[in-house]
């Protein structure tokens, strides 16, 4: 059985986000005094007195706009509820029950989950006082402050109470090969991890930066699991002018941290930009495995010669990536994005391949032929060993350390590869030094 999933829902700037990064222990979702700031819904993991389980944030709920974003988080809070095993509809103190509330309560019960009345905001005296409003709803009706911690062991103890015996799974996502889907805004991130699932699970809008957090989906692929992290657009820093926009990007930034394989998407009617290869750049000295995706290859005519162009263009401006495979890909059309799980996998394999002392040193001769003296002195290898894996990582030991330049670490990493590629990550070359 899978884990349990607790849902979050209320209106905007009841305190959802603040709750979820209480419940899983984080700061996943953005929390700031501002109504709309969660659009699409946000999983975390939970653990509570031994249980494990699954918590998503959601947008705020808005009735009464015909507004068509507004419409799609409303529409995103309502697919979290038809997931949801526990229902936790939090409320605003402050603002008392409010015919919003009333609304979003009548639809939650229309889905007979098990459902949590929550009265956030509850800090004094004064507050308690107005909870008697939430009462009429029926049920259970609790008192917390998210954001001070205030009657949030009991909120949690009556979470768990509600979980069906047996729900409980041992399988983390940690376990799982993570993948990050990584571009600028409106490459098709979403619409990519949307085909892959089979089913929406991102808000996808033509909007750009309509992603504004990192959000987790677990997909199969001929039986193997897949955590895939959906991110938000990262933007050039001139064009970040937005609290959180800045906010975006470093989730984004964080997101390539814990992923173990990138897909960077490239928008194939543009080709690539400036702004491509900081990302790039910024992926590669991360040290995470990578693969270029250049996407809505559908839209692109004479596609041979557009796709000479493409290798032209990733060999010249990617020069430091040399090691990345590139596919062409239509998130929106399917086309070939299923060549992405194989290409994780071997990269995944790659990462985590060790190589013995002994095979290295066959390398130690030729390097002592082309290095270069150091004042007057030869330089000399004495042997190599790799010292860490994901991405791998190899010691060099020599007498002079300092003689060894960029295009000499360069020539040893060739070296390396030559025997054994690391296909789609790269490799770290540490000099050190050794008198004998």
């Amino acid at each position: 059985m899978s884990r349990p999933i607790v849902v979050i829902v209320g209106r905007q700037n009841v305190g959802k986000s603040t709750l979820f990064n209480r419940i899983t222990g984080g700061r996943k979702a953005i929390v700031k005094d501002e109504p709309g700031v969660t659009r699409d819904r946000i999983y975390g993991e939970g653990q509570w007195e031994g249980h494990s389980f699954i918590a998503i944030d959601t947008g705020g709920f808005l009735t009464g706009s015909d507004d068509e974003l507004i419409a799609d988080v409303r529409r995103h809070a309502l697919m979290g509820i038809d997931e949801a095993d526990v229902v936790i509809q939090l409320f605003d103190s402050k603002d008392g029950l409010t015919p919003g509330d009333l609304e979003l309560a009548s639809l939650i019960r229309k889905y007979n989950k098990e459902c949590l009345w929550v009265v956030n905001k509850i800090d004094n005296q004064k507050a308690e006082q107005r909870m008697s409003d939430f009462y009429s709803l029926g049920g259970v009706v609790l008192a917390v402050s998210a954001e001070g911690g205030l009657g949030f062991d009991e909120l949690m103890d009556e979470v768990v109470s509600r979980f069906k015996q047996g729900s409980h799974s041992d399988t983390l996502t940690s376990e799982l090969p993570k993948i990050a889907i990584v571009g600028r805004p409106n490459v098709g991130k979403s619409t990519l991890v949307n085909t892959l699932l089979g089913k929406e699970k991102m808000l996808v809008s033509p909007m750009s930066g309509t992603t504004r957090d990192s959000v987790d989906s677990i997909c199969t692929y001929y039986g193997k699991k897949y955590l895939l992290i959906d991110t938000a657009g990262i933007r050039k820093k001139p064009n970040v002018v937005e609290d959180l926009e800045r906010f975006s990007v470093v989730r984004a930034i964080r997101s390539i941290e814990r992923a173990d394989v990138v897909v960077f998407l490239i928008d194939a009617t543009e080709g690539i930009v400036e702004q491509d290869k900081k990302i790039v750049s910024l992926i590669d000295r991360s040290g995470k495995g990578l693969i270029l995706a250049i996407n809505k290859w559908d839209a692109i005519e004479a596609p041979d010669e557009r796709y000479r162009q493409f290798m032209d263009s990733v060999e010249q401006e990617f020069a430091f990536s040399y090691y990345a495979p590139m596919i062409t890909i239509s998130g929106l059309m399917k086309k070939r994005i299923t060549k992405i799980f194989p290409m994780v996998s071997e990269i995944v394999k790659e990462r985590k391949k060790r190589i013995t002392t002994g095979v290295l040193n066959r390398y130690v001769e030729m390097l002592n032929k082309q290095l270069p003296e150091y004042k007057g002195k030869q330089t000399k290898v004495f042997y190599i060993s790799q010292v860490a894996i994901e991405p791998p990582q190899f010691a060099v030991f020599l007498n002079y350390p300092d003689a060894i330049k960029a295009n000499h670490m360069r020539y040893i990493e060739k070296l390396i590869r030559q025997g054994y590629p690391f296909n789609g990550t790269p490799i770290r070359v540490y000099i050190k030094k050794r008198n004998r």
